[in-house]
């Protein structure tokens, strides 16, 4: 058997409309990885629906709700093969209702892309995804100048987007020099797997080199196992099956392990009956694989969403509060202890009580502004303390910062982002 191709987790993400999906299309097609029958189906489809041109966003968009909104709303995953990698593509969706899904997916990812329309630069959501990617600890980001068609691929305009982008980034915090901006039309094919005749200006990578000359994501592999619960399923003869993704660790077929808070918050125990992804069984799962095992000794009743998995000996960190770095991106008025949104956590999702405001930050510096202010608003980093309402894995973000992101949100939009920086354990 040929060695494995290194695995890589990419999410495509910006704001609606821009072309996040019928860039994946146009990959996925172009690349070979969807045939032309299948394509032909969908280019029907698209017409009969009225949605002519969005046959390459179906490749995507499998929900039929989907289909007829022409809007993507939960994450796709579509396994794609290049010359040196097998990329596992996360479709993010753009749409602000659906921006908690686009949590969960640069979570995952290795690489986010963001797609920015060449007619229209930066938007709202353009923003918000390009700060979260920063939050959520996504390393490697680049840009897709989309959409160049409908500015006759002129470089001017590419090279006006490609600045106003590139203050964006250096202001959340990633090095604009080692991000790259490639022009591409995803409707017309330009530059994503073709190298495009109509920007002869340009003469960087297309999208597909791009992805061969990403860095290989380094794997934490000495860290404890922490594998988040994403969906728990009863399979007829295999019994209990949890599906989710290793964070941190390796877990192995043989393994002891304990799920938290899981049953009342007191856990469960069991040992690794199988583990399998794809659709085959391996004997072993590593940071970054999106993998369903089953446990001998565990119910479909003791689990869910949001618990986590780790090795007996290590179990993960199940707190009563924690202290917490966050940034306010979007509140309509301003935050106080007392407050109480919806955390999202790993796969967890679960209210938390502000019950201090100890610092302000300064943004750019992380320099204290204010000891216990009386509030926080938008743009204002501050230190805080929180409490779970009910039993919560995190873990710090000096011991396992794959387990320390979240983001806050409330009445359907993302309120904060941030880390823990410290914790108190349940007792």
């Amino acid at each position: 058997m040929a060695k494995e191709k290194p695995h890589l987790n990419v999410v495509f993400v910006g704001h609606v409309d821009h072309g996040k999906s019928t860039t994946v299309g146009r990959l996925m097609f172009d690349s070979g990885n969807i045939d032309e029958q299948t394509m032909r189906k969908l280019k029907d489809k698209a017409a009969e629906l009225g949605k002519a041109g969005f046959e390459f966003a179906f490749v995507m968009d499998n929900l039929k709700e989907e289909r007829e909104r022409g809007v993507t709303i939960d994450l796709s995953h579509k396994k794609f093969v290049t010359n040196k990698y097998e990329v596992t593509i996360i479709d993010a969706p753009g749409h602000k209702d659906f921006i908690k899904n686009m949590i969960t997916g640069a979570a995952q990812a290795d690489v986010a892309f963001v797609v920015v329309a060449a007619g229209e630069g930066i938007m709202a959501q353009t923003k918000e995804h390009i700060f979260l990617s920063r939050t959520l600890g996504v390393q490697q980001l680049h840009v897709l100048v989309n959409k160049m068609d409908t500015v006759n691929y002129d470089e001017a305009k590419y090279n006006a987007v490609k600045d106003e982008v590139s203050k964006l980034l250096a202001q959340v915090g990633y090095k604009p020099d080692a991000v790259k901006f490639i022009p591409i039309s995803a409707l017309q094919g330009d530059n994503v797997v073709k190298k495009s005749e109509n920007m002869p200006w340009y003469t960087g990578p297309t999208l597909v080199e791009m992805i061969d000359m990403l860095e290989e994501p380094e794997k934490p592999t000495d860290l404890p196992l922490r594998l988040p619960i994403q969906d728990v399923y009863n399979i007829t003869g295999i019994g209990v099956v949890p599906v989710g993704r290793v964070e941190t660790g390796v877990m192995k077929v043989g393994d002891k392990v304990i799920v938290v808070p899981a049953r009342e918050g007191t856990g469960v125990t069991g040992e690794v009956k199988s583990i399998e992804m794809h659709h085959e069984q391996i004997p072993s799962a590593e940071p970054g694989d999106n993998v369903g095992f089953s446990v001998r000794g565990i119910g479909k009743k003791d689990i869910a969403r949001g618990d986590v998995l780790g090795h007996v000996d290590n179990p993960p960190t199940v707190v009563s509060e924690f202290t917490a770095q966050i940034i306010v991106l979007n509140h309509p008025s301003v935050l106080t202890v007392g407050y109480t949104p919806v955390f999202h956590i790993h796969t967890a999702q679960v209210a938390c009580q502000f019950t201090a405001i100890e610092k302000k930050l300064d943004p750019a510096t992380g320099q204290v502004l204010e000891e216990n202010p009386d509030f926080i608003k938008n743009g204002d980093v501050a230190i805080v303390k929180i409490k779970p309402t009910k039993p919560l894995v995190i873990e710090k973000q000096s011991d396992i910062p794959q387990m320390a992101s979240f983001a806050i949100r409330d009445a359907g939009q993302t309120v904060a982002a941030g880390k823990c920086i410290d914790l108190v354990k349940k007792a």
